[in-house]
């Protein structure tokens, strides 16, 4: 993937990485409204069509930059980057901290689901033996199990507003779960850093490896 040029780059990595966002985002609203709460249906957010989930910063220039960077640096491709959150009325939900976690815990696990679909992908493209056909369908197979087990395990990480947050609070006694959701205007800033520093792909890096190293070995890619 690192002898691609640009623009190939791009090519093979945009879809992927548009699936990986946008359905991470239908997950939510679609389990949220199962559980009560049409928000996300009300507001045409249940489809998807990228547009409606693309947040300009964080879901196109942040990951073409990061893309870009990458290829500059001759580094394997590093993505970070988020769409706009899907609205949920949690007053519409039946059991509100519990259907919060429930909900919360739909859009990684539909990454997981993403990621083996796309090793799935993969083993076509080496099934017909690379070429003209198979080479892209390689590649992108690649970038989608990177892509959705980055965001998986990502956003599973307990701060506020990542989907992890929402499931500790779910967890903790009511005073305790209050104080984390303080965090939540710091949140952003506190990510930041934690990846500016290593600090936190030196804890996730090992558990993306350990999933990535196991759909190779089941699809035998």
């Amino acid at each position: 993937m690192q002898e691609l040029s640009l623009i190939q780059l791009l090519a093979v990595a945009i879809l992927p990485l548009l699936f990986a966002i946008t359905v991470h985002e239908v997950a939510h609203g679609w389990v949220a409204l199962q559980l009560g709460d049409p928000t996300a249906k009300m507001m045409g957010r249940l489809t998807l069509n990228p547009i409606r989930h693309i947040d300009p910063v964080g879901t196109v220039l942040l990951p073409l930059t990061l893309i870009f960077l990458s290829k500059m640096a001759g580094a394997p491709p590093f993505i970070f980057g988020w769409a706009k959150p899907v609205p949920v009325t949690w007053e519409n939900l039946s059991n509100p901290k519990r259907d919060m976690a429930l909900v919360a815990l739909a859009g990684p696990l539909s990454n997981l689901l993403m990621a083996i679909l796309w090793a799935l992908v993969a083993k076509i493209g080496y099934l017909l033996g690379g070429g003209a056909l198979g080479l892209p369908l390689i590649l992108m197979g690649s970038f989608g199990i990177l892509f959705n087990l980055v965001l998986m395990v990502l956003n599973l990480v307990p701060v506020p507003p990542l989907d992890g947050s929402r499931v500790l609070s779910a967890l903790l006694p009511g005073p305790w779960a209050w104080q984390l959701s303080r965090l939540e205007p710091y949140g952003f800033f506190i990510i930041l850093l934690l990846l500016v520093t290593g600090i936190l792909w030196s804890i996730l890096g090992p558990i993306i490896d350990w999933f990535y190293v196991l759909l190779h070995v089941l699809f035998g890619l």
